[in-house]
């Protein structure tokens, strides 16, 4: 592996709980639900109603023209919204003289534009082919926010999508994170978002009975770890990083959040959407990740973890974490899920729970895990329970794991 480090230097988000990165790890710290019935449709005729809805969000304003956000999917807009956010945050766009051929964009999405798919399918449904929009598969695509946000910005290097649903966001970091080790960039914009609160999605994760149902009590429906969870609340919005070389930040005097020092991946090999019962998939990504960054597993103080609030997969990465961890997971290590108040954003998820991690760093206070009334035993770690926790974090860890079977794990620590 190269001795390139990678730092991050820019980060910006779109959530449930804000509509960019300190308004939404303000939300996470103080603990408040970003869950309420859905409003952007009649969702009486689902099983679950409540959602992590993105709301009052204006797409213009992030476009250099409006016309453009017109013609993009609620997918990308919210794409272009936090890659826009964290590139303005880490300055690097104002660089004279910069090689925008060396600078790249990994911005994916899980699902895509499910939002225009189900538009223009009505259409032809209804045998209005001749009016199906031109911009159908440039608007549905899923490679189509990195592209689009190359075009807004110039930017001439290494750009793709991974899609590795729930996973994509910690992929993408993470193979942008692998780009700049081998030299093949000196920075990259990478992270995920989703927007998947539509009939479709609604429907399709409601007959996995993956959905929680708890209509009357939307705040409260989400609660990773414990006993009485019903299932995962839909969320939507973006994450995205900009990831730099240690040196060309320097150079130009960048403000440095912290280090992206490991990235772990691995596959469980197992079943379409359960996860392994053992948890030894997600564990082999975790210490892939320590693996990368030279960090015993005694040195992580938090980790915020892929727990979405279903029974079978919550269970599971508490295995996953006990066989990465060992001991650590009695003596010291915090664990919890912020998901218990953004809702599951998907392919976005990554990208917004690498924010709490660098936050944390930065601010030393663990978000907790909403919603813990009753602790399932079979999750018995530090959950950090419905309150923050203000403690010195020098290391950070984030866990993703995809349908499929995909698992993906991303180190960050203080820079030094």
């Amino acid at each position: 592996m190269s001795e390139r480090r990678v730092v991050i230097t820019g980060v910006g988000c779109v959530s449930p709980l804000g509509h960019d990165a300190e308004s939404t790890w303000s939300g996470m710290k103080e603990g408040r639900s970003g869950i309420a019935r859905i409003t952007h449709l009649d969702p009486s005729p689902y099983g679950c109603q409540i959602a992590g809805e993105v709301k009052d969000f204006n797409a213009e304003a992030f476009f250099k023209n409006p016309k453009d956000a017109r013609r993009a999917d609620r997918y990308v807009q919210l794409a272009v919204a936090a890659a826009r956010m964290a590139l303005d945050h880490s300055g690097l766009d104002a660089v004279e003289n910069l090689d925008r051929t060396r600078v790249g964009a990994i911005v994916s999405s899980g699902i895509g534009g499910l939002g225009t798919l189900e538009n223009e399918h009505t259409k032809l449904a209804h045998k209005e082919g001749a009016k199906v929009s031109p911009f159908l598969i440039p608007m549905m695509i899923a490679n189509i926010a990195s592209g689009v946000f190359s075009m807004e910005f110039g930017l001439g290097g290494p750009n793709m999508a991974i899609v590795t649903a729930c996973a994509t966001s910690n992929n993408s970091i993470g193979e942008a994170w692998r780009i700049i080790k081998f030299g093949d960039a000196d920075a990259m914009v990478a992270g995920g978002a989703e927007a998947s609160i539509l009939p479709c999605g609604l429907a399709g994760f409601g007959s996995m009975k993956a959905l929680s149902t708890r209509n009357d009590d939307p705040e409260r429906a989400s609660r990773p770890f414990d006993k009485d969870r019903d299932g995962f609340v839909m969320g939507e919005g973006a994450g995205v990083v900009v990831l730099e070389e240690l040196e060309h930040a320097k150079a130009r005097g960048a403000n440095i959040i912290a280090e992206l020092a490991g990235y772990g991946a691995s596959a469980d090999a197992y079943h379409l959407s359960a996860p392994s019962p053992d948890g030894s998939g997600p564990a082999r990504a975790m210490e892939m990740a320590l693996r990368h960054a030279g960090v015993n597993a005694g040195e992580v103080d938090y980790l915020n973890a892929h727990a979405t609030s279903t029974g079978l997969g919550d269970i599971a990465e508490v295995k996953a974490i006990k066989r990465a961890f060992g001991e650590h997971v009695k003596n010291g290590l915090k664990v919890s899920s912020t998901k218990s108040m953004t809702g599951h954003m998907l392919g976005a998820a990554g990208g917004a729970e690498l924010l709490a991690c660098l936050m944390a760093i930065r601010d030393g206070v663990v978000p907790p895990t909403i919603n813990v009334e009753n602790q399932d035993p079979e999750c018995d770690l530090d959950c950090v329970p419905n309150t923050a926790i203000e403690m010195p974090v020098n290391v950070a860890l984030s866990n993703s794991f995809g349908f499929g079977g995909h698992n993906a794990s991303l180190l960050v620590k203080r820079f030094v």
